[in-house]
């Protein structure tokens, strides 16, 4: 499955977002895109269009996220959001996506997020 990561740049994404992931499963059962892990230019809106997810993490808001989300869900890119247990997140997202994962831990955050991908594959 090719996995889109979109994330506020003001939150800690290499340390909560990326090193995890990278160092799960999920790395190595799909192809994975980390906006920031490179310095290079891309169209991210050609390419959310082409992939057949979005993990958005939304703990913290974003105007270039909420740019990203806005493609992906014009695309018809499934989009499922993930935030931190307690934060207060955006009540548009709801018109975008009904996937929501609440989560308490890194390791939370990766078992669920490894069952929802699972659970997408196994409905293609």
């Amino acid at each position: 499955m090719k996995i889109y990561i979109s994330h506020s740049s003001k939150y800690d994404y290499k340390n909560k977002i990326y090193n995890p992931i990278k160092q799960s499963n999920l790395v190595r059962e799909n192809a994975l895109f980390f906006p920031h892990d490179d310095n290079k230019i891309v169209n991210t809106k050609e390419m959310i269009a082409n992939y057949d997810l979005v993990i958005a993490e939304v703990t913290l808001p974003a105007t270039g996220q909420g740019i990203e989300l806005g493609w992906a869900d014009y695309a018809k890119t499934p989009i499922v959001c993930l935030y931190e247990k307690g934060a207060k997140i955006s009540s548009s997202l709801k018109f975008i996506t009904k996937d929501f994962i609440e989560y308490e831990s890194e390791i939370d955050m990766i078992n669920q997020i490894s069952k929802y991908v699972q659970n997408k594959q196994n409905m293609v």
